[in-house]
């Protein structure tokens, strides 16, 4: 591959557009207000997205000489030759499977919301159709092209197989139950045509471009009649329909129709080129109603960018056209032109980006592709125009290096929102890397090599396998990694705790590997967000063990609206069983009122402890919500997490609060703080009957028990025969007014591929434990210290008990957890800056932890108070802050992130502001 692109030097002119569009990118932190130059170097002959015509030669000369691009060339013609050949007989044949209107040669479309109505009007030539509905979900299958009926144009609908019934059988259905299929007949049959027009171009061998010419000018002369579609609701489609489809960005197809043109064009030019004019026009109208609709504020911008660029230049230049709307003028478009739906590169970047910390405004799984497709537009750039613009963004180089920060101790990202989990692609890391061996960036190259390597090592020297596509021919080389530069350390990309505002996310990690623990809060913050108030993702034993469901189904299927999108469905507490609000985009974030430590800090910090601590407005009950998190690491195989979520009414009368937590398993009991068995009997309190969220009714098997005891849950994912067995088990606070539920809930949607997991996670009931609190659960808070731990080492907890405030303050919390090693925690966390007192400690800490092992080592931990007491320590402060002070072999550490006093043994010394170090108290 390598002396292929040598040899060729092909640039990958199908990104042209693509390239360009990225200076509009860079420019938005150049600080410049000058209107973006548009390339002065463009191709003037046919074909360029790809290859020129001058370039040709060379490609024959690799083709004869390589294998890999013998096969590709190959599985080309096996894939279209059968269909050329018949073609010369029955050049009906394929052009009459197109999905047309071929007898009614309707031009105006009307849809009925999200899904197909009719149409009429009458064109002098078929014309084409539209597809189904938005919603891709259908029981019929797209029929292999022989089983197509020809002209299929009747009122009856479209003759497709029923995949629902024993054996298929085909049956007549309306367009608007068949979702996806008429688009992508019409895509498989252009893509073949495609295919066609390059081998003519590259073996002249006329009876290829007659079979694409014949497809594609039916196509696009019926395509020149076609309307915009009309909604009849006249609602939010009307701003999103395309000419194919309901959304502009899935106009896929409009892209295989450039590069058809492109390599047919100087067939067309010799044979039929009274046509240019028509074909130019239909498509400019094609992309003016891609830039009319779409939504700007998300990764359409960029998808819907891509299309029109990619069909502009296919364009002749503005000078050639009356309107003066040539490539040019599209270029310029996306470039330095913001309209209602289609932003410029620049307003679109600098809207998007969290410039302090890389962020993307989208869930993780989004987030993350933006980064990448915006890195391969650098790349691209870069090496067709020989202009580094990578010095003008450089939010791309925090945005590239902050992608670890998305991982689990297992190399699995996040997957809040609609995401999925998975392993972290280092495609972004190869571009950068790439970047920087054209430009002779050393600094740069020995950067994301290092990154680079973490998570490609094992991709070295793998050769895979060219796929039979033309774009094949002009893949870039494969990446050569300087043996000099280092494989970095994952350290150096991720931190304890991390904040991303932007999209309401807090993590805190610590260690890696199985015994790594981390945690994931999110509110609803962005793009492709749900509604799920205050969530937890949580880690255990080499497992997301508490995991996000993924989205379950397509977003306009009831069961993604219904339930996986709801509260329900996540880690989170639901309010009068009616909380919720906007799911995809959504508004609503949590204010991160404390964290330890700093988001972002890499040293100068006691290692064992953290917590977040953050707030939540509930809207549609207008609720307070209060989720205080922490990891507290008691060895190097072990620790435990404490979670403390309040929740209230603000106008009161509040029915009842559930705390949901969901946990991968097979097994789930549910017992009394002894680990005796609860018995739960079937209750059908938990339902959409008086008045709940419909999510409720798509859990089953609900059992319930009411107590006031503390009571345990623990989940079992039982592993294969040699392996531990890996548990979670959770202990929570009883208290007045508690009902304890034991649900299934429908199926973990949130991995795909290698999961690691024994069961088939994606179909097995995702086993719930619901904690109801009638009334109030603010001054009865929900109180759990979670334990992940395997068969093999067991619970390194051996009791945990709760103890009341000795001056009776409301919502106080107070924990005694006693471990197998000797060692004992008191846990304490007070509201409205009351000062708490049990036995000889006292604190107005919103969390305090006394960790005391057995050989008398302690550590305290004060979060966002002023004072922590105890018989031998006490912390004071005038301001409220962190305060990490660690007695051990007889040395005292501290970390203190506002002035203190410590106070040992009678004699108290002030110190000034400074991170983890010795101190002495004189």
């Amino acid at each position: 591959m390598i002396t292929i692109i040598k040899r060729l030097k092909i640039k990958s002119r199908a990104v042209i557009c693509t390239y360009v569009l990225i200076g509009c990118i860079s420019l938005s932190f150049a600080q410049s207000t000058e209107k973006i130059p548009l390339p002065t170097n463009l191709e003037q002959g046919y074909p360029r997205l790809y290859i020129t015509q001058d370039e040709k030669k060379d490609l024959q000369k690799t083709i004869k000489k390589e294998t890999w691009a013998k096969e590709v060339l190959q599985g080309i013609h096996d894939r279209i030759d059968t269909h050329v050949k018949r073609h010369q007989s029955d050049p009906e044949w394929m052009v009459s499977r197109l999905q047309m209107h071929w007898k009614t040669k309707a031009t105006n479309i009307y849809v009925n919301g999200v899904n197909y109505s009719h149409a009429d009007g009458e064109a002098p030539v078929p014309t084409v159709r539209f597809v189904g509905a938005r919603d891709y979900t259908t029981p019929y299958g797209k029929p292999n092209l022989e089983d197509i009926l020809p002209y299929m144009d009747d009122p009856r609908g479209l003759y497709l197989p029923n995949r629902s019934k024993e054996g298929k059988p085909f049956e007549w259905v309306h367009p608007a139950k068949t979702g996806r299929i008429i688009y992508s007949i019409n895509e498989e049959i252009i893509g073949l045509a495609r295919d066609a027009a390059f081998i003519n171009w590259l073996e002249n061998e006329e009876e290829y471009a007659k079979f694409s010419f014949d497809i594609f000018h039916k196509y696009m002369e019926g395509m020149s009649y076609r309307s915009e579609p009309i909604d009849l609701l006249n609602g939010h489609i009307q701003t999103l329909v395309g000419f194919t489809n309901f959304q502009v960005i899935h106009e896929n197809v409009l892209i295989e129709i450039a590069e058809l043109y492109d390599f047919l064009h100087p067939y067309i030019e010799a044979k039929y080129p009274q046509h240019i004019a028509m074909y130019d026009k239909t498509i400019k109208r094609w992309t003016d109603q891609i830039i009319k609709n779409g939504v700007p504020q998300n990764n359409w911008n960029l998808h819907q960018a891509k299309i029109i660029l990619k069909a502009a230049m296919v364009l002749q230049d503005d000078r050639f056209y009356e309107d003066k709307k040539g490539r040019e003028y599209y270029i310029d478009y996306i470039l330095n032109v913001t309209s209602a739906r289609q932003w410029s590169l620049t307003k679109f970047m600098d809207y998007g980006y969290d410039k302090e910390n890389g962020v993307w405004a989208e869930c993780p799984g989004y987030s993350m592709g933006v980064t990448k497709d915006l890195t391969h537009f650098v790349e691209d750039f870069n090496n067709t125009f020989d202009h580094n613009i990578l010095p003008y963004m450089p939010i791309m180089e925090d945005a590239v290096k902050m992608l670890p920060q998305y991982l689990f101790p297992n190399g699995q990202t996040v997957a809040f929102g609609d995401s999925y989990y998975g392993p972290l692609s280092s495609e972004p890391m190869n571009d950068m890397i790439r970047i920087a061996q054209k430009n002779n960036n050393v600094e740069l190259e020995v950067e994301f090599t290092a990154l680079y390597r973490l998570f490609a090592d094992n991709e070295e020297g793998q050769k895979k396998k060219q796929r039979a596509n033309i774009s094949s021919f002009f893949a870039s080389k494969p990446l050569e990694i300087n043996p000099k530069y280092k494989k970095g350390n994952l350290d150096d990309y991720v931190t304890q705790t991390f904040y991303a505002p932007n999209v309401s996310w807090h993590v805190q990690r610590m260690g890696k590997g199985k015994n790594g623990m981390m945690v994931s809060l999110n509110a609803s913050l962005g793009n492709h967000m749900h509604a799920n108030g205050i969530n937890m993702e949580l880690y255990g034993k080499g497992l997301v063990q508490g995991s996000d469901p993924g989205k379950g189904a397509g977003y306009l299927q009831p069961v993604y609206l219904e339930f996986y999108s709801q509260f329900p469905a996540h880690n989170t507490v639901m309010v009068d069983g009616v909380s919720s609000y906007t799911e995809m985009l959504s508004y609503h974030a949590f204010d991160l009122m404390g964290q330890y430590p700093i988001s972002g800090q890499k040293e100068g910090y006691y290692k064992d402890i953290t917590y977040s601590d953050v707030y939540f407005l509930e809207p549609e009950t207008r609720s307070d919500q209060s989720r205080l998190v922490s990891i507290v690491k008691t060895g190097e195989e072990t620790g435990y997490y404490v979670d403390i979520f309040r929740s209230k009414k603000q106008r009161k009368g509040d029915k009842f609060h559930d705390y949901y937590y969901h946990n991968l398993g097979q097994t789930m009991k549910v017992m009394d703080a002894d680990g005796n068995p609860l018995t739960l009997l079937p209750s059908e309190e938990m339902g959409f009957a008086g008045g709940h969220l419909y999510a409720l009714d798509y859990m089953w098997d609900k059992k319930s028990v009411k107590l006031e005891g503390d009571y345990q849950a623990e989940w079992k994912i039982d592993m294969p025969d040699g392996e531990d067995d890996i548990f979670m088990n959770l202990w929570m606070k009883g208290t007045e007014g508690r009902e304890v539920f034991s649900i299934k809930s429908p199926p973990n949607k949130g991995f795909k591929g290698n999961h690691g997991l024994p069961y088939d996670v994606d179909k097995a009931p995702y086993l719930t434990l619901t904690a109801r609190q009638h009334g109030e659960a603010w001054e009865h808070p929900f109180v759990s210290v979670y334990e992940p731990f395997t068969s093999s080492k067991g619970k390194s907890i051996e009791k945990i008990s709760s103890f009341e405030d000795q001056n009776n303050s409301k919502g106080f919390v107070g924990l005694n957890i006693t471990h197998t090693s000797g060692r004992k925690d008191l846990v304490f966390s007070t509201v409205n800056n009351q000062t708490a007192t049990y036995g000889e400690v006292s604190t107005n800490a919103t969390y305090a932890l006394i960790g005391t092992e057995k050989n008398e080592n302690v550590v305290l931990f004060m979060g966002n108070g002023t004072q922590l007491k105890t018989k031998d320590l006490v912390i004071a402060s005038v301001e409220k802050g962190n305060v990490v002070l660690e007695q051990k072999d007889g040395k005292l550490y501290l970390h203190n992130e506002v002035p203190v006093s410590i106070t040992q043994n009678g004699k108290s010394q002030q110190f000034k502001v400074g991170g983890f170090r010795a101190v002495d108290i004189e």
